[in-house]
């Protein structure tokens, strides 16, 4: 498996102060050299964390690949298609949520989904689909033209250690096993930590996990790159 680290709390830390500290561009830079395959950023309408110079800015100096989160709307997608990230992860967004919040309803917006992927697919960028991880949202997906789901683990994540978790485990295993029997590739992501990601051994065939919160948490305390170097271990 892969490691993309989402930088987006280093930058919620630098608006705190509406300063340049801590700059979300080195914080990339560190990620890169301690075991990150990609850079996650999510540039949300209300601009809370990363900012559209940022996004700018990492496209020219990543020597990895940019994953921009992004919602389905038309300023969004003018955006990827000017700057042309590597990937782009379409996600559900709500101004009053703290973070993401469930997966995308592909099932329920099949049409508007098909036809927002296919100018990001025609321009040579991946896209992949954040869902929950259930059989009608992986067919939904499939059929979308997207390349990738990024399956939401915040239940799995959320159960773990309880009599829940084997219930949210196996939800996911059954959606990776399905998505990739349909051409999909899967990546998954949302509150994995250092306690919980082992289990993603246990799914075969997934291609990249996306963390971000658990690592900019750990680096409080030991280090930005003594952070990334650990998980990237743990799943290797």
């Amino acid at each position: 498996m892969l490691l993309g680290v989402n930088i987006d709390h280093v930058a919620t830390l630098r608006n705190a102060r509406g300063g340049i500290e801590p700059d979300p561009i080195i914080a990339a830079e560190i990620c890169e050299n301690n075991g990150a395959t990609s850079i996650t950023t999510h540039l949300r309408e209300d601009r809370r964390h990363i900012k559209d110079n940022d996004v700018r800015t990492l496209i020219k100096t990543l020597k990895t690949n940019l994953n921009l989160e992004m919602a389905v709307t038309d300023e969004m997608q003018k955006i990827a298609l000017e700057i042309r990230p590597n990937s782009v992860c379409l996600v559900p967004e709500k101004r009053e949520e703290v973070t993401t919040e469930g997966g995308l309803d592909v099932a329920g917006q099949l049409n508007k989904i098909t036809e927002f992927v296919k100018p990001l697919k025609d321009a040579g960028i991946l896209v992949s689909l954040f869902i929950d991880p259930s059989e009608e949202q992986v067919i939904a997906s499939s059929k979308t033209g997207a390349q990738f789901i990024e399956m939401h683990t915040g239940t799995y994540a959320n159960a773990f250690g309880t009599e829940k978790e084997t219930e949210a485990f196996e939800a996911l295993k059954n959606s990776a096993k399905l998505a990739q029997s349909l051409g999909l590739k899967v990546n998954a992501g949302h509150g994995l930590n250092y306690e919980n990601v082992h289990r993603m051994h246990e799914i075969e065939g997934l291609y990249e996990l996306n963390i971000g919160h658990s690592i900019i948490s750990k680096a409080v305390f030991e280090g930005l790159g003594i952070a990334v170097q650990k998980m990237s271990d743990l799943i290797k």
